[in-house]
């Protein structure tokens, strides 16, 4: 039986992995020490993912291992050996301002944390097709160059642009840009994924994914935009927009539209493959617009506040072109946009938000990219 081996299975995309591959007949390792809590405290815990893998997937089996400790992986791919078919490489230390506070931290997990993964999977199942989840984060803040409008409720790139009509292509510039230290550290793990494919044959991909949504992210502080977004609009919490005039603009993919394209892959792998993978042209909004579909999925209006500095290293305005993967691969097609994604956020989630806000102190959710900076006032919105 074929073994697929998930490194992050207890987050949201390790999480769906494991369901999704599960569901298509395969025996399911999965790998994750919870480091999330110690980053973001207990609110980010992932235990709970933990016990649904647990009481819906027979054929999960749960490592609480490092994926930096290659002893500790080795143990685990020299079990399975040849029996594993696919390898999802999924955790990372995801916080921009996090990695900033500790870069060799954000460096381990992210980069030397995907060295391990990808030599264990070399010397133990060297047949496998190995996917790793990478960012767009990898480009920088290369897409500020672009030229660019401003409309009444968002960015837009010029409609004479070469990527006006699909989106940013994977031959976008990693260089001479603003690079966050989580940005930098991904991309050192991504330009290694495919020097393991180009040099030694191994069959992998980067898919360089935005903004990953389902129906069941946690809303954690720093953390999941779409769903920090309407657990706020719920609940009653301020929420704090960073920079752009609130008008930057962000693609969204949902997960099962994700987990569709790691089977494409999967089905038909090549060497070293580098994808932009995000919602595209399909399923985008800038926060404005975000703000006004979660108030009337809601039927409640946001409290929200503006502070205009941006953060450093971000884009005024990034849409995948997904175009790529879709001429490698035709079968596949997005489900999801926008507003599906956020009503099914809305419907899977709301009670559950309501009765905590009712036993907790009220405090603010704010996405990773929209994080305060010390000493920035706020302007509450009008």
């Amino acid at each position: 039986m074929s073994v697929a081996v998930i490194s992050g299975s207890t987050g949201l995309v390790g999480c769906e992995a494991a369901i999704y591959f599960a569901a298509q007949g395969m025996d399911v390792v999965g790998i994750d020490n919870g480091m999330g809590e110690d980053f973001f405290g207990a609110s980010a815990s992932s235990a709970w993912r933990r016990n649904r893998l647990a009481a819906e997937v027979p054929r999960y089996t749960h490592y609480a291992a490092d994926a930096r400790d290659y002893p500790a992986i080795s143990r685990i791919f020299a079990r399975y050996s040849k029996d594993i078919g696919l390898v999802i490489h999924a955790p990372a230390e995801s916080s921009h301002d996090w990695a900033t506070g500790d870069p060799l931290t954000n460096f381990s997990v992210n980069a030397s944390g995907t060295a391990v993964m990808l030599e264990a999977s070399r010397n133990f199942a060297p047949n496998a097709v190995f996917i790793f989840r990478s960012t767009s984060k990898v480009y920088g803040d290369a897409a500020n160059a672009l030229p660019f409008v401003e409309t009444g409720t968002r960015w837009e790139i010029e409609s004479s642009h070469a990527y006006a009509k699909h989106g940013i292509p994977e031959s976008m510039t990693v260089d001479q840009s603003q690079h966050g230290f989580f940005g930098a550290s991904k991309l050192a793990a991504d330009i290694l994924v495919q020097a393991y494919g180009s040099s030694f044959g191994i069959r992998t991909a980067c898919f360089r994914s935005g903004c990953v949504s389902g129906s069941s992210p946690s809303g954690t502080q720093l953390r999941s935009l779409l769903s920090g977004l309407m657990q706020c609009t719920v609940t009653g919490e301020p929420y704090t927009v960073f920079g752009y005039g609130a008008k930057q603009v962000r693609d969204h993919i949902h997960s099962a539209d994700l987990m569709r394209a790691f089977d494409e892959f999967f089905r038909s792998a090549g060497c070293g493959e580098v994808y932009n993978m995000g919602g595209g042209r399909h399923s985008n909004c800038s926060m404005l617009e975000a703000i006004e579909v979660c108030q009337k999925i809601a039927g409640k209006q946001l409290r929200w506040e503006y502070a205009e500095l941006n953060r450093q290293s971000e884009p005024k305005w990034w849409i995948s072109d997904v175009s790529r993967f879709r001429n490698h691969r035709p079968e596949w097609r997005q489900a999801y946009d926008l507003p599906l994604i956020l009503n099914e956020i809305y419907e899977c989630n709301a009670d559950r938000w309501l009765r905590m806000a009712a036993g907790s102190v009220s405090v603010p959710v704010l996405a990773a990219w929209q994080s305060p900076l010390p000493g920035k006032s706020l302007k509450p919105n009008a």
